[in-house]
């Protein structure tokens, strides 16, 4: 069975949907393995929600997308909303702020989800911050730093998943 992953901000066309992405792109360039049946792809499935429904069904921000095409990384996908179901389908929820955290949290009436819920930057490994910024409202440069926050969280966050063993491979 896949280890799941949901990345979580406000609108999801900006920093998830870019984190999602980020980590499949990751996910294949990690990906060692010569047979195609038991690989990282096939162990760890990446999605993407926002807490508010204020673009449901609208692509990734044109201008993010921007910013990671530069960097190689194809952003697809559709915005949705954040659903109470989601606890139980995910094993990681990673949210991208504070604010995005606890609008999680207050979802979890009976506060048995609060351990898969944690913040993106948590798995930073040379960015000492402790949000993802939300560049929606600001110039191309804001772009650009969200996502190199993102690679490091999501490199970190791999390298993680691989260490404690929540993704085991299989080389036969």
């Amino acid at each position: 069975m896949p280890y799941k992953l949901l990345f979580v901000c406000l609108g999801n066309i900006c920093r998830s949907p870019s984190a999602e992405n980020i980590m499949n792109h990751l996910i294949e360039q990690y990906d060692l393995s010569d047979n195609a049946t038991d690989s990282y792809r096939d162990r760890i499935v990446c999605d993407s929600a926002g807490t508010g429904g204020y673009h449901v069904g609208s692509p990734p921000d044109a201008r993010m997308t921007y910013a990671a095409k530069m960097r190689g990384i194809n952003l697809v996908g559709a915005a949705r909303k954040f659903q109470v179901e989601d606890f139980d389908n995910f094993d990681l929820i990673l949210t991208m702020d504070k604010e995005n955290y606890r609008d999680v949290l207050r979802l979890d009436a009976a506060g048995k989800y609060g351990d898969k819920v944690r913040l993106m930057c948590d798995f930073c490994r040379h960015f000492d911050v402790k949000e993802v910024p939300d560049p929606y409202y600001g110039g191309k440069d804001g772009f650009d730093y969200v996502i190199e926050i993102l690679l490091d969280a999501c490199e970190g966050l791999l390298e993680y998943l691989i260490s404690e063993k929540k993704v085991v491979i299989n080389n036969s």
